[in-house]
Parts: C-alpha cells; structure tokens; sequence
C-alpha cells in the first residue's frame, strides 16, 4: 500500500516530539490516515526521533488488522477508535511527556478541568479564557482492546484527546498542523497548571 502524500509532515513531527522529550526512548506512537479504511501507524520499538517512512505500518481502522505482518504499536487500537469515532481526523499523537504523565496521576478526578489560560485558544473551537476545557482521564490497562472498549462506552467528548493515568497523553487533529497545535498547546497548560497547584500548595 502506498504511504500517504502527508506522511512526511507526520514524521518531521514525529522528530520534532522527539526532541522535546515527548516521546522518550521508544515511547509514544503516532499515526495518519490513509483513507476511510486505512491509517499509517508508527511500528513498535522505534524511536521517534529519527522515524522513517519504512517505520510506518498501514493498519485497517475496522479491525486494526496490518496488512504487511508487521508489529504495529502497542496502543493501535486506541489510535483507530479515534478514526472511528472521529471520520473527521486525519492524525493521532501520543505522547509519553512528563507533564501529562505526572498531572494524570495528581487529578484524582476522572476529567481534567482547564480554565482562565488565555492559551486554551490553540485548541480547536476554543475562543475564550473563560471556557471550561474538559480532559477525560481513564485508567491505565494493559489490554488495548479492553481499554478502547472502556473508553468507547464512557460516552465521553474527545474533542481534544484524552489523558491515561501514569501513561500520558492521546490527541487528535483534522490535519497533522493541528494535531501539533492541540499537543503543544496542552502540554503548554499541563505545565502551567502543575506550577499552579505547586505554588498554591505553598
């Protein structure tokens, strides 16, 4: 199957993440879609700092089935609920960063609640500070499967991602742009909101 004309821009993020720190050693996976049945997604075990093409697996989105016998990532399953759930996405990120792991593990409510940061406008749809941006937060679980059910049936918006608790981050973008745009703006206010909850601790 061949790779998709914006693959390359996937992987100029993907290599950007990596030197962020965002993806460390071989965490975290990244993935475009193709079509309406078919997503590119990045194969187990790589680092995602120096991805190539030939790193990337094509992926049926029904049944998460690789068409070459390849390995995909661990976490294929939550990557093509989104292209289910959302037939407007283009591009899925996750992400293992420091902030995301940490604030995941800090809230002990099952959704993140963001508000008063003028930078929630880099999320898709928000216009105002003063809007209540809203993270769900799901539990980490070894089976794939039964956690994309899980969070399937929550019933929850995933207009800007999700976070897994102790894992990180996943979200999502109509183009790969805006999927970096929603990903660094959000660990941009996760940072925020750890330093928050620090100094009023104090």
């Amino acid at each position: 199957m061949k790779h998709p004309t914006h693959l390359d821009e996937l992987i100029n993020t993907c290599h950007w993440l990596g030197q962020r720190g965002f993806a460390p050693a071989t965490g975290g996976n990244m993935s475009i879609r193709a079509d309406a049945d078919w997503c590119w997604i990045s194969a187990s075990g790589k680092d995602k700092g120096s991805l190539e093409s030939d790193d990337f697996i094509s992926v049926r989105i029904a049944d998460n089935h690789a068409s070459s016998g390849r390995t995909p990532s661990a976490e294929t399953g939550l990557h093509t609920l989104l292209y289910r759930l959302y037939p407007q996405a283009s591009t899925v990120l996750h992400v293992h960063s420091v902030n995301a792991t940490v604030l995941s593990r800090l809230e002990r409510r099952d959704t993140l609640t963001l508000q008063g940061y003028e930078m929630q406008k880099t999320l898709q749809g928000q216009t105002s500070h003063l809007d209540a941006v809203s993270l769900p937060i799901y539990d980490n679980d070894q089976d794939i499967d039964a956690l994309a059910k899980r969070i399937a049936q929550s019933g929850n918006a995933l207009h800007y991602g999700f976070l897994l608790r102790g894992h990180g981050l996943t979200t999502w973008g109509e183009t790969v742009a805006q999927a970096r745009r929603q990903l660094e703006g959000l660990e941009f206010l996760f940072e925020c909101d750890l330093r928050l909850r620090a100094l009023e601790k104090q």
